[in-house]
């Protein structure tokens, strides 16, 4: 699943951007709808019927919402995601204007983060295995470090691509390892529990989106990795209180 999420920002974005700089927004907005009417169509047409499984009862799942090592699970997705996001909503911003990017490349700059960002999910599928809480304490570390040296290394050339990459596999990472470790923090509903940390990560966008907005409007663009790779630090600093929460 998070692997089709990583070919999304592999040419979803990327491609959006050379759509938008070619069409303008509105009509980037009308191409995607229309591709969205088509998809609509092919799944009604081809996608197979799917039997029902047996009914399950919401009420036992949603006991895991008192599981306080869950919740604090939860929490810690809803930081890391943030944290991603206060940059990475931003990127096109900071490679046109901190780095220096003529506008018309951005979007095949968006599509190489995105491929490496391929090499992170798998690397994190790896990784996740062995322990999911401290998979995500490491990617933190390497996100952190990868996008508070973006602005020292924006004219640095080759050094600035490393630490792009760097910050790209260490993002596409943590998405299936923050859906891992969730899903492994309670003993049953791991469906609602994988359900959960999707909300989580989506409230972790917003709120990456604002903060990065008011970064923005206060302290500039080129403040932005510095600041995401403070929350990222938070968020680090969050992973041994929750490892601590396990129940034993």
């Amino acid at each position: 699943v998070y692997l089709g999420i990583s070919a999304a920002m592999l040419l979803g974005i990327p491609l959006g951007t050379v759509v938008s700089n070619a069409l303008g927004w509105r009509g980037a907005f009308w191409l995607l709808a229309g591709m969205s009417l088509i998809m609509a169509v092919a799944m009604l047409v081809y996608m197979p019927s799917v039997a029902r499984t047996a009914k399950v009862d919401f009420l036992k799942q949603a006991r895991i919402f008192k599981d306080a090592y869950f919740l604090c699970n939860v929490l810690l997705s809803i930081v890391v995601f943030s944290a991603m996001f206060i940059a990475y909503t931003y990127l096109a911003d900071i490679l046109e204007r901190v780095a220096g990017v003529a506008q018309e490349n951005v979007g095949w700059w968006l599509m190489a983060f995105g491929a490496i960002g391929l090499v992170g999910n798998w690397i994190g599928g790896k990784v996740v295995d062995k322990s999911p809480i401290m998979a995500t304490g490491l990617f933190l570390l390497l996100l952190a470090m990868g996008m508070a040296a973006i602005v020292p290394l924006a004219h640095a050339g080759l050094l600035f691509c490393a630490a792009l990459g760097l910050w790209g596999i260490a993002n596409t990472a943590l998405y299936p390892v923050s859906q891992v470790r969730v899903m492994s923090s309670v003993s049953h509903s791991q469906a609602l529990a994988g359900t959960t940390n999707v909300s989580a990560a989506n409230a972790g966008i917003g709120i990456g989106a604002i903060v990065g907005g008011m970064t923005i409007s206060r302290l500039g663009v080129e403040s932005l990795g510095y600041v995401a790779a403070a929350v990222a630090v938070l968020a680090l600093v969050l992973v041994p209180v929750v490892r601590n929460l396990a129940p034993k």
